[in-house]
């Protein structure tokens, strides 16, 4: 039986680390039929490391998504090596220091501008990029942390990831006509290089252990990596805008 992917050709960005939601999305992809090429920024070489993990080789290109001459490239880099894009991966978020951790009322702007543009514009400049490949349609699956709620200690990101989310639903809007669905996974905490970067990490993600209806794992990102797979997939074929949440549950549940 062929897998899911078969055929597909997916750009992945923010392979980091093998305990990584995007790594289990470059290894689930590759096992489910798909061609992947992935993105690093600022350490291509990490990356490279850690694909020589996947099933398959994959190819690891340079991509700062604030840097615009980065962008500008994209499409011939990856037009060489796949011809062509079914599918983008948009795994990427960073806010300083000085906007995580219990700063919420004293960041300066700047770290807030960062943070958005890192974390929620680039999905829109990195599709940008990508749509001269994506001549058929196609799929582009982004990772967000439950924007509806103000979480302990994750301050700026929160705005940041609300930001995403509306900037998902409106790519929906506007490349729906191409036949571009544009959708976001709602993860659960996942102890990932993301997760490390974050002050009091392990009081926000405590709250999965009393809250969620099933039991999560914080060493297990293969449920969001099979979401993200699930998205990329012909399986949802007319589901754009749509946040699906993977996170055991917790975000039907109240205090």
């Amino acid at each position: 039986m062929s897998g899911i992917l078969e055929g597909k050709r997916v750009l992945i960005t923010g392979v980091l680390m093998e305990s990584s939601i995007a790594f289990h999305t470059a290894k689930l992809a590759q096992e489910q039929g798909a061609e992947i090429i992935l993105t690093a920024f600022p350490r291509p070489t990490l990356t490279e490391r850690i694909a020589r993990k996947l099933p398959k080789p994959a190819k690891v290109i340079e991509l700062d998504v604030t840097n615009a001459e980065h962008l500008g490239r994209l499409a011939d880099v990856v037009g060489e090596e796949l011809g062509g894009l079914d599918g983008v991966v948009h795994s990427i978020g960073f806010a300083p220091q000085d906007a995580l951790g219990g700063n919420f009322l004293n960041t300066p702007f700047e770290s807030v501008a960062t943070a958005m543009h890192v974390s929620a514009f680039s999905l829109k400049s990195l599709t940008m990029a990508c749509l001269p490949l994506m001549q058929n349609g196609g799929s582009v699956v982004g990772l967000t942390f439950d924007a509806q709620y103000a979480w302990p200690q994750y301050d700026w990101m929160g705005p940041a990831k609300a930001a995403l989310e509306a900037t998902s639903r409106y790519m929906a809007r506007d490349l729906g006509k191409q036949n571009i669905r544009c959708n976001l996974i709602s993860a659960g905490p996942i102890g990932s290089m993301a997760a490390k970067s974050i002050p009091g990490f392990s009081e926000l993600a405590s709250v999965w252990d009393s809250r969620a209806p099933l039991e999560w794992d914080l060493k297990d990102p293969e449920p969001a990596g099979r979401g993200v797979v699930a998205l990329l997939s012909d399986w949802f074929p007319k589901t754009t805008g749509e946040i699906v949440h993977v996170d055991g549950g917790l975000h039907a549940i109240g205090a």
